[in-house]
Order: C-alpha cells, then structure tokens, then sequence
C-alpha cells in the first residue's frame, strides 16, 4: 500500500506536482467514467452543437500538437 501524506505542504511543489499525477493515474485506472457537472454538460453540448453547425472550423488536433510544440 502507497505511503500516506498527512502533511502535503511539506513536499516541494515538483512533488506535489508528482502526487497529483499519481492521484489522478489512479482515479482514471478504475475505469469509471468520472462525474460531470450540468455546466460541464451544457458546455459540451455547445461545443457539439457549434461542430455540427461549421464543421470546417474544426482545427485538427496535429495542427493544434505542432502549434504548441513550437511555443514549448
């Protein structure tokens, strides 16, 4: 069983950052959908519904992938 960290501040911010990735790979491990709020829900329909009136507006993701990796 993974260490419990009872006081997280104590941890440097990379390892934080670290115990949040770790947290998170666990939570999507399980395999259970996670929860959507109704904003979240209404913003998703938006979105579907703003795709499917302009399709061609969509950017393809690699061209959104080279984008940033020239920024980075």
């Amino acid at each position: 069983m993974p260490t419990v960290i009872s006081d997280y501040t104590k941890l440097s911010i990379p390892e934080r950052i670290a115990l949040i990735g770790e947290i998170w790979d666990s939570i999507t491990a399980e395999g259970k959908p996670l929860p959507l709020s109704d904003v979240q829900k209404a913003e998703l329909e938006r979105r579907l519904a703003e795709h499917e009136a302009n399709p061609d507006a969509a950017i393809p993701w690699e061209e959104i992938r080279r984008s940033t990796d020239q920024v980075m």
